[in-house]
């Protein structure tokens, strides 16, 4: 199944100074983008932005908005269409059905059986060296 697009009006992109190294750049150029996704407005069905939320976690603002912030490269374009990249991964991983729960079950006889035979043969040799020093 394809991600769901998210319309361009509901992506609003911001242009920050980015912090870190990078000398006189960092303090005179706007290149880390920061990406928010009014969700509101997103047009995801229910469940797809159910899970997107829980995916987002703290990247979600009480207002319900979707904030993604890249400042790894210099270039603005770079860094945009690395959060642009984030944001689909991010719905993609939510449109994507959850695995179903894990099934419960119980060890077979045989493991059980096996299990403890190795578990007795392994108590033996350890009992057989206990006697050897004992013995001298």
């Amino acid at each position: 199944m394809d991600a769901p697009r998210i319309p361009e009006a509901a992506i609003e992109e911001r242009f920050i100074r980015a912090s870190g190294p990078g000398g006189q750049n960092v303090n005179k150029v706007e290149t880390a983008v920061q990406l928010r996704v009014a969700l509101a407005r997103a047009g995801l069905p229910e469940a797809v932005l159910a899970r997107l939320v829980k995916l987002a976690g703290r990247r979600v603002t009480t207002e319900g908005e979707l904030v993604i912030e890249a400042s790894r490269h210099r270039s603005q374009e770079r860094n945009r269409a690395e959060a642009r990249a984030r944001l689909t991964e991010l719905v993609a991983r939510a449109a994507a059905p959850p695995p179903p729960p894990r099934r419960k079950t119980k060890p077979t006889r045989g493991s059980q059986e096996r299990r403890l035979e190795g578990k007795a043969r392994r108590g033996g040799v350890k009992r057989l060296r206990g006697e050897k020093l004992r013995g001298d």
